[in-house]
């Protein structure tokens, strides 16, 4: 696949170009040189990717849903499969709930609320003891430092809905978990996304599990390439 730093699929989006470029060369910098070089994402792979970023909330793009949900069919992938890939982009929702929470938690600290002073209370405590031991969850604390700490105050309700929420395709899900951090990672790279945060831990997390700089280049591409929202029209 090309290179959407020196394309069309980056000169496509306009002053949106060079945040493609950046986006991309910020997900190559995670890449150790001596990872392997290739191969290439496998057919079935390309075509789950694509339906995530199809069916990304920031892309929504129902034609470019059916188009890859029947190519991974043809591909290999089971019906499970096909919609993991949808379960999984379901969760990049939380990215609102990454960022706001840290913003209004600087806010609130700010104004002197108690629940953002001093130590968190016992229920919030017993919430972040076991995340904050588990490597996954403190790979995404280094990417989003004061997030987990926010939520925990601020809504323990949401912490756990938020936990389980997530846990869900990891726990109950079959794409491999390669599988699983190739299409969040692409979907974070979008042009109409751009998550660098998560980008950043999806691409670190891939090459962990074995994904090779091809696979994440090809993945790169799938994401530029995915275009603006296409938005949901009413029904006719």
């Amino acid at each position: 696949m090309s290179s959407p730093a020196d394309s069309s699929a980056a000169d496509a989006w306009g002053p949106w170009g060079p945040d493609v470029a950046a986006a991309r060369a910020e997900a190559l910098a995670q890449i150790p040189a001596g990872a392997p070089a290739g191969p290439g994402l496998a057919p079935r792979l390309a075509a789950l990717i694509t339906l995530g970023c199809a069916a990304s909330a920031t892309t929504l793009d129902r034609d470019g849903m059916r188009a890859a949900a029947e190519q991974a069919l043809a591909a290999g992938a089971t019906p499970e499969e096909v919609h993991e890939a949808v379960v999984l982009v379901a969760a990049i929702g939380v990215h609102a709930l990454h960022e706001g929470s840290r913003v209004v938690a600087e806010v609130l600290r700010e104004r002197g609320d108690p629940r953002l002073t001093g130590e968190p209370d016992a229920r919030a405590a017993a919430l972040l003891e076991p995340i904050l031991a588990d490597p996954y969850w403190q790979r995404l604390e280094a990417e989003l430092p004061g997030f987990l700490d926010a939520l925990a105050r601020l809504s323990p309700d949401m912490f756990e809905a938020f936990r389980d929420f997530c846990a869900v395709p990891w726990r109950t899900g079959v794409l491999r978990a390669k599988e699983k951090e190739m299409i969040y990672l692409s979907v974070d790279a979008m042009p109409t996304h751009r998550y660098l945060p998560g980008l950043r831990l999806h691409v670190r997390n891939a090459l962990d599990r074995g994904a090779t700089r091809a696979e994440i280049v090809d993945a790169l591409d799938i994401a530029a390439a995915a275009g603006p929202s296409r938005g949901i029209p009413a029904a006719g």
